[in-house]
């Protein structure tokens, strides 16, 4: 006996009085058949409580053993015909294989995977009948299912049957521009809108995103807004996935907040992309342990019933010892080969175990199947799961990577990479599965569908009429809602007054009084990880509470304050504690509930500086493809306004990150009326308009004076552009552009240009780059399309015709947020941005060392006087000497 087997072994001491642990053990048989599983497991916690007392520390139990957690007494009498699903499931398994061997075919290299739905197909097929409930032919619950992105080919082969998708989508596989239209490689609900609900091939975002909405759908129901009780949640899953951080991140929390209304299906073929999950150990039971551990109702399903008879054997004991001696490597192995490599390798281990299946031929070994191949167990599992109560599931099915590919990919390392197969693997295929496809037809690996008025097409129909339509399937048909008029916004027209004021404090008041409002104040869904005193959120806490599904429990430590810590069941904030990914989980399920559940919510989710775009901005992808709506704020945002904080926190970036998301629209305001304006149009425009967009928005904790708008402002605040500072009667001799927290310095750069070198400055404040940027290219490429007709003239060139100014723009942001909009300004613009680390100092330190100063900005723009032989040279010099620029210091990059 080798080391791997016994460090697999669990740890037994030698029994030095067997006939005592015999009557231990006949006693609690006694008690199980005389008083029920329940007495048992109160009588053992007491044993194990005493023996604490007494100082007896027996290892913690966090594994069961690697058999079924449901015994064949115990399940279920399964729900369906199982022979006719038997010949649906292959029909699905045929043309899911024939979408991806045909794209290959017509395109080498198209890609494409075959080897996760064929181990994964009874797991879905057996929800698809019985489990997965649509709300679409009736007003019932619409459950919510996180298909796993590499098993796409299986759902659109099924949906083909459902006649949901035409043979032309089939044919264009991941040609989605084809003519007649395609289908994306995975779940992509921007491409497909009308069928996939969410994005899932970010591996590790679906089990992180299904846990928080979950909690988002009991969140709206404890807050009387949706009839969401009933809605069950199913996230599908992979072993190797689970290695994801994000898989497993949250799987406290929904543990803590009792979601029984979750299932996660982790699909245990052993295998991630070119390896095995564990070789050396078993995937299945370190999963156990840590669900088990997290307070998670684990269900494994291991073994198919043609193991039954073995396990309940006399030598079942053994044979279970066994199943838990070989690693996952080893299984791996057994399935690449055949019968009789099983018998000896696996049962021949002991002789006991070999004289087990002396009667049983090398095939019937080779048949004895998994447990996620087995309906009958997978249903049981799932009649458990929606059966338990106060806490969420997990089911850990064994299955096969490449089930029923044979020898070219089944079990085999290169499964993953498997995209072609050969006419033998074909038709061997074909064979397995009793798919009516004649030899003659079989290279061209044709779709098969059954007649439609078929027993197997009555079925299939029959099922999803009973459980409510077809999933997956997308709907929009929430309501618009009756946003705030000008009367609210107004009140942030004025400016501050005499008062400073930050752009964070602005929007915090204004989220105060959407909270309030008569027509979307129960839609808003303020979401913060930990920062929510820092962004002053806390004077929302006492009016409407932190959500907590149980309420407060506790008397919390500042309750004699009157903005104290006040958690209930209604609440309105979800406070998430430090965890950007769950509160980006959160905006997501928020910002989709219209069309999730048909009520449209407002989510604001405000995070602290470089904790947003840069650390889940993979999440906000994803939240963009599922077109959710809200408002990202990224509250203390700019590398020189978050002053000390240094490094890893000061963000110069997220304006960048925001401007490569298509649907993204973002902003940096400098005033409190520039926020009203956008704000309020980003409202009309997701919550009236129905456009599928969402908004960034920087805030800066920097205090200064806000003055009051100007006329006729909004269309240059919303383009991205507008004056807030005419140069003169004379005009202008260099155009500065400011934005957010720079914006007061630029103008006090215009006035040391005209104080000390007679340069008059028209001062512009940019809210957004990127969508002057976007704008200007639609021109350019409208003429560019369109010769002969009248050229389109962008909105930036329309602000800036009439001179030949330079410009000089300066942002709070690194230099490429700003060159966007270079090949439309032409050379005429020099950038200045905060390229380079932060450094923990003062903002009047920082601005300087990142030359965004108004001394910096004002040399700037000399410089381009000079340049276009407008100053002479000269000029530089007196202008380093009077604004005490030092020409040797050091770059900030």
């Amino acid at each position: 006996m080798n080391d791997v087997e016994l460090t697999n072994r669990p740890e037994v001491s030698v029994d030095i009085d067997a006939e005592e642990t015999s009557d231990w053990l006949e006693s609690l048989d006694a008690v199980i058949a005389e008083a029920g599983e329940e007495r048992a497991a109160y009588l053992l916690t007491r044993l194990l409580s005493h023996g604490h007392k007494a100082g007896v520390r027996p290892p913690f139990p966090a594994n069961t053993p690697y058999v079924n957690t449901i015994p064949a007494s115990r399940e279920p009498e399964y729900p369906g015909d199982r022979e006719i699903e038997r010949q649906i499931a292959s029909i699905i398994r045929w043309n899911a294989m024939a979408m991806v061997v045909k794209a290959n075919k017509s395109f080498d290299g198209i890609g494409g995977h075959i080897s996760s739905f064929a181990s994964a197909a009874t797991l879905y097929e057996v929800g698809f009948n019985h489990y997965f409930r649509s709300g679409e032919l009736a007003d019932g619950p619409s459950d919510m299912i996180y298909f796993k992105g590499h098993a796409s080919p299986g759902i659109y082969a099924r949906a083909y049957l459902e006649g949901r998708l035409s043979e032309t989508q089939l044919h264009n596989f991941r040609r989605e521009l084809a003519p007649g239209g395609g289908v994306s490689s995975y779940p992509h609900p921007w491409c497909m809108p009308d069928f996939w609900q969410f994005p899932t091939v970010s591996m590790g975002l679906g089990g992180l995103s299904a846990i928080y909405q979950a909690r988002f759908n009991r969140y709206m129901h404890n807050r009387g807004i949706g009839n969401t009780e009933d809605v069950k949640v199913w996230a599908f899953l992979g072993d190797g996935e689970m290695d994801e951080p994000e898989s497993m991140g949250a799987i406290t929390l929904a543990s803590r907040e009792q979601l029984d209304n979750l299932t996660f299906v982790i699909n245990c073929n052993l295998q991630r992309l070119d390896g095995p999950v564990r070789g050396n150990g078993k995937v299945v039971q370190e999963l156990e342990a840590a669900f088990y551990g997290a307070g998670w109702n684990v269900v494994k399903v291991l073994w198919g019933s043609n193991w039954d008879p073995l396990l309940a054997s006399e030598q079942g004991d053994l044979l279970a010892q066994r199943m838990m001696e070989a690693v996952d490597g080893e299984y791996q192995h057994y399935k690449a080969e055949n019968g009789a490599y099983v018998r000896e390798n696996f049962f021949g281990r002991y002789p006991q175990l070999r004289d087990l299946v002396s009667d049983l031929s090398d095939d019937d070994i080779w048949s004895l199947r998994r447990g996620g191949h087995d309906k009958q167990k997978v249903n049981a599992a799932y009649a458990a799961a929606m059966a338990h109560r106060g806490a969420p599931t997990v089911i850990l099915a064994k299955t096969i990577k490449g089930y029923g590919l044979g020898g070219v990919a089944e079990g085999l390392n290169v499964t993953h990479q498997t995209k072609k197969l050969a006419e033998a693997d074909v038709r061997a295929f074909r064979d397995r599965f009793d798919i009516p496809i004649s030899d003659e037809d079989l290279p061209s690996v044709p779709f098969y569908k059954p007649a439609a008025n078929s027993e197997l097409m009555d079925y299939l129909h029959e099922r999803r009429r009973e459980l409510g339509g077809y999933v997956p399937s997308r709907r929009v048909r929430s309501r618009a809602l009756d946003v705030p008029g000008d009367e609210l916004f107004a009140e942030f027209h004025p400016g501050s007054g005499t008062r400073e004021a930050s752009t964070t404090m602005v929007f915090v008041q204004m989220l105060a009084r959407f909270m309030s409002h008569s027509g979307i104040g129960a839609h808003c869904v303020p979401i913060v990880p930990d920062e929510a005193r820092t962004f002053g959120l806390d004077a929302l806490f006492r009016k409407h509470g932190i959500y907590a599904h149980a309420g407060q429990l506790y008397d919390p430590v500042d309750s004699k304050v009157f903005l104290y810590y006040r958690e209930a069941k209604d609440g309105q904030i979800l406070e998430e504690g430090i965890t950007e990914a769950g509160s980006l989980a959160s905006f997501s399920a928020a910002g989709t509930a219209y069309s999730s559940h048909g009520v449209p919510m407002i989510p604001f989710f405000m995070f602290y500086s470089m904790f947003g775009f840069q650390r889940v901005g993979d999440s906000i992808w994803a939240a963009a493809d599922m077109r959710a709506r809200g408002f990202l704020l990224g509250a203390t945002a700019g590398r020189t306004t978050l002053a000390g904080e240094g490094l890893q926190h000061q963000d110069g970036n997220s304006l960048l990150h925001a401007s490569t998301v298509p649907n993204c629209i973002a902003y940096d305001p400098a005033y409190a009326y520039e926020i009203a304006v956008i704000v309020q149009d980003g409202l009309r425009r997701m919550y009236v308009e129905d456009e599928d967009v969402f908004y960034y928005l920087c805030l800066e904790n920097d205090n200064y004076l806000h003055p009051p708008k100007p006329e006729g402002c909004d269309e240059g605040i919303l383009k991205g552009l507008y004056k807030v500072r005419e140069a003169g009667v004379d005009g202008a001799n260099v155009h500065l552009f400011g934005s957010g927290a720079i914006l007061p310095g630029t103008l006090r750069a215009a006035e040391l240009l005209a104080e000390h070198m007679d340069v008059a400055a028209d001062v512009w404040s940019v809210t957004s780059y990127t969508e002057l940027a976007r704008e200007a290219r639609d021109c350019e490429r409208w003429n560019m399309r369109h010769p002969g007709r009248k050229e389109r003239v962008s909105y930036l060139a329309s602000q800036l015709q009439g001179d030949d100014c330079p410009v000089v723009s300066a942002s709070d942001y690194v230099r490429a947020v700003a060159d966007q909009i270079a090949p439309h300004v032409g050379r005429r613009m020099l950038s200045l941005g905060t390229d380079g680390f932060g450094r923990s100092e003062t903002r009047e330190v920082l601005r300087e060392h990142f030359e965004v100063d108004p001394s910096s900005i004002a040399l700037a723009a000399v410089h381009t006087l000079v340049r276009d032989g407008k100053l002479k040279k000269a000029a530089l010099k007196k202008a380093a000497d009077v604004f005490g620029v030092d020409p040797d210091k050091e770059r900030s990059w």
